[in-house]
């Protein structure tokens, strides 16, 4: 009996001994996955309040397009320097809830499931999260990325913080970044001289600047701003452009 006993007690032993050598390359594994992560974390959150008071250098699509086309237009602009309406037309246009979420609107992201996916749910928040730290493209990693990053801006950034580095990274055209660029572009004059007209025009083209123009709009793009010079004088009216405007 205290033979099989012992025989049971050494069985025992060697699988956990087994069991603890097939582990270990799994926990070593387990540990640097926790460390990288953890590293990632502390540099996006680093990025995230730089950038809150540092204009961002470049962005991954502005990089890349300056690759392809041997180079681009951009220049930074503060939002104080712009037309008003431009923000407005934007807002009105992208993100009409922009004041009233956290970076996720959850109402949005129902409407467009209703519709099939017809039309996106993300906010203005989330396109700068995907312009400034991201890439472009569909895939559900750097979704789950912006997700984590986009309520981390929202909390150390201010709302026309969000707005004045999105209409700055934008792509308003092939090779055209940004409200300054696309306003001398378009209609030769600064961002602060922009009609609400011309704003709106700059805002139709937002979804897909490589094959939309402010300058020579078809019909969809002309009904279009128009419908947006109207939303922006509602928001301005009803109170949703106050996070960022007075």
């Amino acid at each position: 009996m205290a033979k099989a006993a012992k025989k049971k007690k050494k069985r025992q032993a060697v699988g956990s001994w087994l069991w603890a050598h097939m582990m270990r390359p799994w926990r070593w594994l387990r540990r640097w996955l926790l460390r990288v992560g953890l590293v990632a974390a502390l540099v996006a959150l680093f990025l995230v309040l730089l950038f809150s008071v540092v204009n961002p250098p470049t962005t991954h699509t502005i990089w890349s397009e300056k690759r392809r086309l041997g180079d681009i237009d951009q220049e930074w602009v503060p939002l104080a320097d712009m037309a008003p309406v431009l923000a407005r037309s934007v807002v009105a246009a992208e993100d009409a809830r922009f004041c009233q979420h956290w970076g996720i609107d959850v109402q949005a992201i129902r409407t467009a499931l209703a519709e099939g996916g017809r039309r996106g749910g993300s906010t203005l928040s989330q396109q700068v999260v995907k312009n400034v730290f991201l890439w472009q493209g569909r895939s559900w990693g750097r979704k789950a990325l912006e997700t984590l990053l986009t309520p981390l801006v929202e909390a150390v950034w201010s709302k026309q913080r969000i707005l004045e580095v999105y209409l700055n990274v934008a792509e308003m055209d092939e090779g055209i970044f940004g409200a300054e660029a696309a306003a001398r572009h378009y209609f030769g004059v600064g961002p602060e001289a922009l009609t609400a007209r011309q704003a709106a025009l700059i805002a139709a083209v937002l979804p897909n600047p490589k094959e939309r123009s402010a300058a020579r709009p078809s019909r969809f793009v002309s009904r279009r701003a128009a419908q947006i010079q109207d939303g922006a004088a509602t928001i301005r009216a009803d109170g949703r452009a106050g996070c960022f405007q007075d």
